[in-house]
Formats: C-alpha cells, structure tokens, sequence
C-alpha cells in the first residue's frame, strides 16, 4: 500500500508513535509518506519506502492566524493524486482529522476515493476536543472517518463519554521496539551521570502542567533524604523553570539534571533504577513504556491509561494523583534492596514485550484494509 501520514512532527508521544509506525510500514514493504509541517523528529532517514512532504503556510496578512487546516488538506489532495496514496492515517482528530475529511471531499470531486484512518492520542480528546469551541468539529471528524483508533481502552471510554459517537472505536495500544531497549552501553558510561553508589531516576516529557513536575521534585526530595540518588529531567516546556527554582529552594540543585529535549534517551534510561509518571492524566503512558522496555520499574499515578501499561506490584507501583507519600513510599520499598529492584526491572522489561510492534503494526494494517474495503463498497 502507499500509505500518507499525518502527524505532530515534535517530540510528543503521538508523533513518535506515528513515526515509528510509518518505518515498521515501511520495513513490511509498504510506502510511506509523513505530511507534516517539518521533518519528524525521529523521521532520521528517508528512503525509497519513506517520504517526507512539507506543509507550507503561505503568509496572508488577511489572517490574523494562518489557516493551517487549509494548507493541509490542500496538500493532501495534491499527495495523493501525485503519488496515488492508497490511505490516509491521521493522528490527532484536530486538525488532522478534519483537514483530512476535505481533502477526501475534494478528492472525491475527482472521482478518487480514499480512505480517512484517524487516531486519537489523548489531547484532542480530553483537553482540545472537550472545549465547547471545538467539541462539534472533534465529533465530526470522529464520525466521518472511515476507521477511528484509540491507543488505550480509557482513551476510548472518554471519547463515547464526551462526544456523541456513532462510528466503532478500535484500541489499538501504543508500541515499542525490543530491539532499540536492547542496550550496549557500559557501566563506565553511568559515572557521567552518577557516583557507584548512587540510584538514578528519571523523568521523561514535555514539562506541560499536567505532568505535574513540582509532584516529581517533591518525590525526589524525599527520597533523597533516604537514599543516595540523582534526578535526570529530560524535556522542555513551560514547567521547567519553576522546577529549576523549586531545586534551588529545596537545596537539591546539584542532585538534579536538566537536560533539555535529548536524542540519548535510551542512553539515560539503559542507566536509570526508577522512572516517575506521576501525572494528573495520560492517554496511555509511552514514556513509562519506553522506561519499562529499559528494564526501569514505573511509579506513576493510576489515572487514565497508565494502569493498562503500568502493572501494580510488578512493574512498579500506582498511586493517587498527587499522593506524593505514596509514591515516595514505594519508590524506597523498590529501591532500598538490589534484590527487590533488580526483581521489579526484569518484570518491567518482560511485560513491555506485550507491546512489541511486530505485534500491534499488523492491527493498523488491518484497520487500512478494512477501511479501504469500505470505501470502495460505497
């Protein structure tokens, strides 16, 4: 099949997911094209199996905003005429989703049918598609798709709570590659974050509200006072400074490592002894799936998908939102003896097998199947 997708290009769940999904496709013979505003981040190399085409906006000093969803789906038509795109797999139901239905409108226009496969990740769902100003238009787009997926059965359960769905919703979870948890790195290389004696734990995401950082630091602090750690922070976003100040203020600054967004994320993982997710929601939780494909046992919170990836007691421990106690409580009981964490690591590298790529890819081409069988059939 040719195959266009859609994506955030950043360093976002969604568009890692939509990016390594597009280089498995490719590797299992299919041809793949990313439309996007830039060049995925992991997108690292292009190939006669993968292409990337650039959305531009023209400036049009008529805008007060430049009307990105027009740019879109304007290219859409023009892909998959030239390079006669079989589907169209959308991430994110606003605005991929809904540039994607014109593109298809128009298309058919031409006489050319193409199937629309729309994926919901989470924030255009509970945060973006809640919102009275967008929820007609996320419920539309939703509706008007030939297949809709949802990474986690509680991703799915918001959407039929909050919008009024009439098309079937598939889950198909989130995915890792074994192969690239499969670490060669040497314990010399761990001195650069850590002493010997020291557990290293980590944090991976885009520092938005609702990750609750300050919650992070607050673990950290206490767990610090219990045992000799550092913190490795990695990522960007608007809750970075005040975490870097709530260091200072707690005396912590130099047990704690900011390191910006990184490509070495499997480096700092490979060395880490705890992951911490303790979130006010998460659509499915790809972080802690990457960290438990490391062999990092997960603290995280117990809301939204988490605990369909996050196993209480054997991959980690759930608490409460923002029961800090707790999850200071159980990041000790995991770290204060070798035997109990190197216990924990080998349940969380084996439970994330359950989420192998080899085995969830073939359900997305499934869906395109099916999706593409319905199409013609109208």
């Amino acid at each position: 099949m040719n195959i266009g997708i859609v994506c955030y290009p950043t360093f976002g769940g969604s568009g890692v997911v939509a990016t390594e999904l597009g280089l498995e496709l490719s590797r299992r013979g299919h041809v793949v094209h990313f439309i996007t505003y830039s060049q995925p981040v992991r997108l690292e190399l292009l190939s006669n199996h993968v292409h990337y085409h650039e959305v531009n906006v023209p400036e049009y000093p008529l805008f007060h905003y430049q009307p990105y969803e027009l740019a879109l789906s304007s290219k859409l038509v023009d892909m998959v005429k030239l390079h006669k795109i079989d589907v169209l797999h959308v991430h994110y139901a606003i605005p991929h989703a809904y540039a994607g239905y014109m593109a298809k409108k128009m298309l058919h226009e031409e006489g050319i049918e193409v199937p629309i496969v729309t994926t919901l990740h989470g924030t255009d769902i509970t945060l973006v598609g809640s919102h009275p100003f967008y929820k007609q238009a996320v419920a539309f787009s939703i509706n008007k798709s030939d297949a809709v997926t949802s990474v986690s059965q509680s991703l799915k359960d918001d959407t039929l709570r909050l919008f009024d769905i009439t098309n079937e919703i598939t889950v198909i979870p989130n995915f890792i590659d074994p192969a690239k948890s499969n670490h060669s790195f040497t314990d010399c290389q761990r001195d650069v974050m850590a002493e010997e004696h020291e557990r290293i734990i980590t944090h991976i995401s885009n520092f938005r509200p609702v990750k609750r950082i300050t919650d992070i630091i607050k673990v950290f602090y206490n767990i610090q006072k219990e045992i000799p750690a550092k913190l490795m922070m990695v990522g960007e976003g608007p809750e970075k400074e005040p975490a870097e100040m709530l260091c200072e203020k707690l005396g912590i600054a130099d047990k704690v490592v900011f390191f910006g967004n990184s490509n070495e994320i499997d480096k700092i993982l490979c060395f880490s002894d705890l992951f911490l997710l303790p979130s006010e929601t998460e659509s499915f939780g790809l972080a802690a799936l990457e960290a438990m494909a490391s062999g990092v046992p997960v603290i995280s919170s117990n809301t939204g998908g988490i605990p369909e990836v996050n196993v209480h007691g054997v991959t980690g421990f759930l608490s409460d939102v923002g029961d800090i106690d707790d999850m200071v409580k159980n990041s000790l009981y995991i770290l204060g003896d070798d035997d109990i964490l190197e216990t924990f690591k080998a349940n969380a590298k084996k439970a994330s097998n359950r989420f192998d790529l080899h085995q969830i890819v073939p359900h997305y081409e499934a869906v395109y199947e099916q999706a593409l069988a319905k199409c013609i059939s109208i």
